[in-house]
């Protein structure tokens, strides 16, 4: 079964018992990404870690 096939069944579902149908398959792929890594910047600032990504490419730029 495909996810579309799932998510038709869930919403038909869902619409028998009154309940609220559930999100389309991709919806909050968006939003999952950005929380995904502002917990990585997070967890990183915690343990001190050196910066990545574009900060250590503009440090390196302007010193070496």
């Amino acid at each position: 079964m495909s996810i579309t096939q799932q998510y038709l069944l869930d919403t038909y579902r869902a619409r028998q018992h009154g309940d609220p149908t559930p999100p389309a398959p991709g919806a909050h792929d968006w939003q999952v990404m950005r929380e995904l890594r502002d917990h990585r910047r997070f967890r990183a600032a915690l343990t001190r870690r050196a910066a990545r990504g574009r900060l250590r490419a503009a440090l390196t730029r302007l010193l070496g």
